[in-house]
This record gives C-alpha cells, sequence and structure tokens, in this order.
C-alpha cells in the first residue's frame, strides 16, 4: 500500500507559478505501470482531474489548465510534478495526486491530505 504526500502549494499573486511535487518513496516496481493524476477541488465543487500522465508517457490537461500546466513524472524518484504557469484566482484550490484508475469521484477516505493552492488577485 503505497503512501501519497503532496507538496509545493501556496499563496501567490496571479500570472505567477508554482511547481507542485507527489512523491511516494515507498512505492514498488508497480509505479512503472501505474497512471497518475492530479486533481483539484473547492469546497463545495466536485473534485475534478487537471492533469493525468500514463504509463506509455503521454498526457492530458482539462480545458481549464491546458498550456498553463504541465505534469511530469520521475519513475526513479517515485513522484510526479505539476508545474502551473499563469496562475489564475479560479485555479484556487486543493490539489492532491492519486491513480487516474481512482477516479476523481472516489470516496474522500481514498484521497491524502493534498496541498492548497491559493491564488490572489
Amino acid at each position: 500500500q503505497v503512501q501519497l504526500r503532496e507538496s509545493g502549494g501556496g499563496l501567490v499573486q496571479a500570472g505567477g507559478s508554482l511547481r507542485l511535487s507527489c512523491s511516494a518513496p515507498g512505492a514498488g516496481s508497480i509505479w512503472r505501470i501505474t497512471s497518475m493524476g492530479w486533481h483539484r477541488q473547492v469546497p463545495g465543487k466536485r473534485r475534478e482531474m487537471v492533469a493525468g500522465i500514463f504509463t506509455d508517457g503521454t498526457t492530458s490537461y482539462a480545458d481549464a489548465v491546458k498550456g498553463r500546466f504541465t505534469i511530469s513524472r520521475d519513475d526513479d524518484a517515485r513522484a510526479i510534478y505539476l508545474q502551473m504557469d499563469g496562475l489564475k484566482p479560479e485555479d484556487t484550490a486543493v490539489y492532491y495526486c492519486n491513480p487516474t484508475a481512482v477516479g476523481a469521484g472516489a470516496p474522500d477516505d481514498r484521497w491524502g491530505r493534498g496541498t492548497q493552492v491559493t491564488v490572489s488577485s
């Protein structure tokens, strides 16, 4: 059972950048065949996947973040990253990582603590 830990969130001004990290140092070889995604949630709204990176190296992005966010993975480090540029106030949310197979609608107990991203102005 792999524990995922998100980090890198913070408070930034609109137009700024953040780099989020999700690490799974205890993950075994299964990591290399696990597609991963970044998800976000605002209180009162449904969780949504904003970026995914798959085992064949392809990526996908929600329309709202396309062209501004870049997802990457480092299989040796057992980590995924989300580079966020041109941040907008509507990007404010708690960001989570999870395998894409878990799904954005999975129960809350399938998710970690996440990392808060707040974009001002």
